[in-house]
């Protein structure tokens, strides 16, 4: 009830939870091949050699997608180099979301010269698999010998509003575990975002 009463003093419509439980660390990330806004199709093999991957679920309109997208930005920027680059999918329907539809997704990645995936998921079957339910919904993927593994699922930070002096950056916290060879102390944390919005049923 408490999350329903958000979302309608955020604007936003009324839908119906359709997806599945969110995935937890220490199972097979799903894999996928989503259109990005370049109209070219992205999937985990189309980076090489990497040490994982940052997915974030996020979209155009959500105004906390809008709060953590420079953020998101700059997570690509620190950590592409570090084998850790950010793929962005945009779980949104654009039926009930027109704001997300792929045109405004290609238009947002070009004004805000996003230099990662921004992937549109068509029917929201890779948000489904996942089991996203915000935006943004990150989830910290390890690359391994035995497949790509998740490794940390939830929020970046515990500052939505980017305000704190004394943030926990959960994410930074858990790419620096798994870079050293370790689990994540905090492996879950609740995502804080915007309700995915799905086609009603």
């Amino acid at each position: 009830m408490k999350q329903l009463i958000v979302v309608l003093l955020l604007g936003l419509s009324t839908i119906t939870n359709a997806q599945t439980a969110t995935i937890t660390p220490g199972t097979k990330a799903p894999e996928f091949e989503l259109k990005n806004v370049d109209g070219k199709t992205v999937s985990f093999k189309k980076f090489g050699n990497v040490k994982g991957y940052i997915v974030v679920f996020t979209c155009n309109t959500c105004p906390y997608a809008k709060a953590y997208e420079q953020r998101i930005i700059e997570l690509n920027t620190k950590y592409t180099p570090l084998g850790f680059p950010v793929i962005a999918i945009n779980p949104n329907d654009p039926e009930v979301s027109p704001g997300d539809s792929y045109e405004k997704m290609a238009e947002r990645a070009k004004s805000n010269k996003y230099e990662f995936p921004y992937l549109f998921d068509e029917g929201q079957k890779i948000t489904a698999a996942y089991g996203a339910k915000n935006t943004p919904h990150i989830f910290l993927v390890k690359h391994t010998k035995d497949g790509n593994i998740i490794s940390y699922t939830g929020s970046i930070d515990n500052d939505p509003e980017n305000n704190k002096a004394d943030k926990t950056n959960y994410l930074e916290h858990a790419i620096a575990a798994v870079t050293s060879g370790k689990d994540p102390e905090l492996a879950i944390t609740k995502a804080i975002g915007c309700t995915v919005r799905r086609k009603k049923q």
